[in-house]
């Protein structure tokens, strides 16, 4: 056993997180009645007082639409907004508040740059050159500019560390290389990228480079002229400000040789039906009302960011990266994803011996108060780079202590303890022999929930439903591995979920299982079987499962794709109830792996 840190390091003694704490209302408040423990700020930062303030008292008394009117109140608006701008020039040391684009955040920024630096710079057997450790956003969008050009995406690859690898990028870089797209932080390591070389050696080539600074701006001091950097976008809701606003630093010669991203007003200078003459730099890439309040808080984040100064939070954090690190290595069974020698505050990990499915931590970190991030952090293909589907991330900010890490590592060997429990009570047990489709569980589905709704409704307390709907899950037959040979995964990003089913007698049979045994998944499949297997078609589909799943204190589960795959689920037996008692086994995208009416060799229908 690793031991215990006991006090973050010297550097660090001056900075008091506890003293920032008291700026923040969110961070005194509860989480399933204990204290909130905000370990999630790779996804949003929480925002201080000044923030809320300035954005409240900006729609008290400043409220008006910019640039055009000629009254007081317009006036002062317009000048909040602009203000707001030359603060951002000056917190990233641009050359001219022109070369500030106000955007609706990262995501929004970076497709402006695809879209019309693509139109203006690239073509057909062009290469742009794109970071294995993007984000989505940090990739779909070149994705779709190639497809447009022709151009061809080039992928800058990593070690099992979580590093990019700088020789391979040397030898990526051509003549023909028109942008390279990484980001100064990974959002799922944590990885610092060395960002200023690989700038100057797409330089030495000619190409251009877009650094995606999210995850960065909040952390450390940036200097975009410095970097060289021709791009540079963040957004406001990961700097303590609000969500919907965001940032596009361009080199002015570049974005004047850009085309517009949008048309609208506030972008032109004439229109006539015959042409359209554009603004001048920023308004022409700021089409339509922009969103002036979130422009405003972002200068009050700013603002508050520059009071307590980045010098000293980065110190402070580092410490903390090191103090967790070392607390993570109590844990039994957890293994850090990601361990770069140069990173910001991002520890993701899973836990293994026995594996317990990162949704399956989550949902139980919730309930000690302590919110984290699972799933994929729409990083997909770093999953794929570590063959996982997913890992939970804890994320610092300024505001953390020792106190958050000490919470988030008590409650993750809580979690390693009961699973270690339950592995051994399951220890022995033999597979069934022959699996079997389930038969109704009561005449309909509305019965059915009836008699689930009956066992949620004497649970007190949302941890006393989560144990029930994981409980729930150890009816599901482990059928993974045949399941996964016979039908397409399930979209979702936290497991790897299969679902097999048919049509028969008029009723609606089907199977499911998840690949990381996560027990909340599990309990979803299970609910769903009890609901919808054994049932008429016409009402599996009538069936709001909605609303059922509010009625039994479960919404968090309802229409979350992005978390555990519900949806995609329930999706999945509509299909397979909507297409008929000719469909194939696994509704219509999976046509090709069975036959209509007929089940694989090892599946029969329960009583046969």
């Amino acid at each position: 056993m690793t031991a215990r840190p006991t006090q973050l390091q010297p550097s660090a003694r001056k900075f008091s997180a506890e003293k920032i704490r008291a700026d923040f209302p969110i961070l005194a408040t509860t989480a399933h009645g204990k204290p909130l423990v905000y370990l999630d700020n790779g996804a949003t930062t929480q925002k201080p007082r000044a923030v809320i303030d300035a954005i409240s008292r900006y729609y008290e008394s400043e409220n008006a639409n910019i640039h055009r009117g000629v009254y007081d109140l317009s006036q002062r608006a317009t000048a909040r907004y602009e203000e707001a701008r030359r603060k951002v020039q000056s917190f990233i040391n641009a050359a001219d508040e022109v070369e500030i684009i106000f955007t609706r955040g990262t995501t929004e920024a970076i497709n402006l740059v695809a879209n019309c630096f693509g139109r203006a710079f690239v073509g057909p057997g062009d290469e742009i050159i794109v970071s294995a450790l993007e984000h989505h956003s940090n990739i779909v969008p070149w994705q779709m500019a190639a497809e447009i050009s022709g151009a061809r995406i080039r992928v800058l690859p990593m070690n099992d560390a979580g590093e990019l690898l700088m020789d391979a990028y040397i030898k990526l870089l051509n003549p023909r290389t028109r942008l390279v797209a990484v980001n100064h932080v990974s959002n799922a390591l944590g990885t610092i990228n060395p960002v200023e070389e690989i700038i100057a050696a797409a330089h030495g080539f000619g190409a251009r480079v877009l650094v995606d600074g999210a995850q960065w701006v909040a952390h450390f001091p940036t200097d975009v002229r410095a970097l060289d950097a021709d791009f540079y976008t963040f957004s406001g809701h990961k700097l303590f400000g609000p969500t919907g606003i965001g940032v596009l630093y361009g080199k002015r010669n570049l974005l004047q040789q850009m085309p517009p991203y949008q048309g609208g007003g506030d972008m032109i200078r004439t229109v006539t039906f015959e042409k359209t003459e554009y603004a001048d730099l920023p308004n022409k890439f700021e089409a339509g009302t922009p969103d002036i309040a979130g422009a405003v808080g972002l200068g009050a984040a700013i603002d508050y960011v520059q009071s307590i100064g980045l010098q000293n939070v980065a110190p402070h954090e580092e410490a903390l990266l090191h103090y967790a690190t070392a607390r993570l290595a109590e844990v039994p069974g957890l293994r850090l994803i990601g361990t770069a020698r140069h990173k910001a505050g991002v520890l993701s990990f899973i836990m293994e011996n026995p594996a317990i499915a990162s949704i399956d931590i989550g949902t139980q970190l919730d309930l000690e108060g302590v919110a984290v991030r699972t799933g994929h952090h729409c990083c997909q293909p770093i999953m794929d780079r570590f063959g996982i589907t997913s890992t939970t991330r804890a994320s610092l900010a300024m505001y953390n202590t020792t106190d958050d890490i000490d919470a988030l590592v008590d409650g993750l060997q809580k979690i390693a303890g009961k699973a270690a429990g339950n592995s051994a009570q399951m220890r022995g047990k033999p597979a069934p022999l022959v699996i079997e489709y389930p038969g109704p569980a009561a005449p309909t589905p509305q019965a059915a929930a009836d008699e689930i709704s009956e066992m949620f409704d004497m649970m007190g307390d949302p941890q006393a439903r989560t144990e029930l709907l994981m409980d729930l899950g150890k009816s599901v037959p482990h059928t993974f591995e045949l399941l996964k040979k016979v039908s397409q995964r399930i979209p979702g990003c936290m497991s790897e979920v299969h679902i097999i089913g048919r049509q028969r007698d008029g009723r609606l049979e089907f199977l499911g299982d998840v690949g990381d045994n996560a027990a909340t998944v599990r309990g979803l499949i299970a609910i769903l079987q009890r609901l919808f297997s054994g049932q008429v078609p016409q009402n599996v589909l009538a069936f709001d499962i909605n609303g059922f799943f509010n009625r039994i204190g479960l919404d968090q589960f309802v229409s979350s794709k992005r978390r555990n795959g519900l949806e995609g689920m329930v999706k999945r037996i509509h299909a397979i109830a909507a297409s008929g008692p000719q469909s194939a086994a696994n509704g219509p995208a999976d046509a090709a792996s069975a036959p209509a009416n007929a089940a694989p060799s090892h599946v029969a229908r329960r009583g046969q």
